[in-house]
């Protein structure tokens, strides 16, 4: 006898497996690796302007780039899929958790393994890379995880993003290479104009997702400002902080530097140009083509300390 087309699909649907654990292919898309670059570029950043032999310091170098990026990194992308997953539903259904790849708690379980993996990690580095570890982790959890959650206002969780993607890790990378002394007053003041500037970049983000922000009551600056003013603010914001740093490594008789950074800010003025007339639109070129220039900045200002403190050395 023909079973009903009904029978024949419910039959189907009993005998697929409910799966049970995701894809190891699903877990490396929830770590998110292509976002790992940014603080370990500034952890590089941080490592050559203390001016310290990279050759005689390389495990240092090698075990900071990891922390940065593949774990402290890599953490607080779980912590924030997993906090975010009501959201992606509406912004980025395919991502690991919202599709069902990644099914039940496990996105929980692997971002609380991958917190404890860093601090574990961070051990290795001396007290100083231990308690930045330590503070980079507790602001990506402040930043997606009630009851703080301050990704939910985009001035607050843009800004603790930016500290520790690019302050944080920048002063890192100076602190380990001295044996845990103090930076030093001229990298603490380029750490911090450029987590100014990485204001600007995390708001670029957040163009992609406005209509699930707006429904689920998260206050990104495109929510908050409008797509055009949001545009506008990450500009001034990326802009401004090169500017100063032009400034102040003119200032500080670095001129070739201070040209350098700033003929790479001009050179993203054309692509914000557009960017500010068609903000959701062009969002992800600036992204793709503007922030390469702006991080290409930071390292000839790194460059720029380290000459200036081998001369002083000398």
């Amino acid at each position: 006898m023909a079973h009903s087309p009904s029978h024949s699909a419910d039959a189907t649907a009993h005998s697929e497996p409910t799966l049970s654990r995701p894809a190891l292919r699903t877990v490396a898309e929830l770590l998110k690796p292509i976002t790992w670059f940014p603080p370990m570029w500034a952890f590089a950043c941080g490592v050559v302007a203390s001016g310290q032999d990279l050759g005689e310091h390389w495990t240092l170098l090698v075990l900071g780039l990891v922390l940065t990026g593949p774990l402290v990194c890599a953490s607080s992308q779980a912590v924030n899929d997993w906090f975010d997953r009501h959201v992606d539903a509406i912004n980025e259904p395919d991502r690991p958790i919202p599709s069902g790849r990644m099914p039940g708690r496990w996105g929980l379980a692997i971002a609380i393994a991958w917190t404890l993996l860093s601090l574990l990690w961070a051990t290795l580095m001396g007290p100083w890379g231990f308690a930045a570890c330590a503070l980079a982790i507790a602001l990506s959890w402040a930043y997606s995880a009630p009851p703080v959650r301050l990704k939910n206002n985009g001035w607050w969780g843009n800004a603790a993003c930016a500290l520790s993607y690019e302050g944080l890790a920048w002063l890192t990378g100076t602190a380990v290479m001295l044996g845990g002394s103090w930076p030093g007053t001229h990298s603490l003041i380029l750490a911090l104009l450029y987590s100014l500037g990485a204001h600007g970049i995390m708001t670029l983000n957040d163009f992609k997702a406005i209509e699930g922000d707006r429904r689920m009551g998260v206050a990104s600056l495109p929510v908050q400002l409008g797509a055009h003013g949001a545009a506008r603010m990450a500009c001034i914001l990326m802009l401004v902080p090169q500017v100063s740093v032009t400034l102040l490594l003119a200032n500080w008789q670095l001129p070739w530097h201070a040209l350098a950074v700033f003929v790479l800010a001009c050179l993203q003025w054309p692509l914000m140009a557009v960017f500010m007339r068609h903000p959701v639109k062009r969002a992800l070129h600036v992204s793709a083509f503007g922030v390469p220039l702006f991080v290409a900045g930071m390292m000839v200002s790194a460059w720029g300390l380290r000459q200036s403190g081998l001369l002083l050395t000398t």
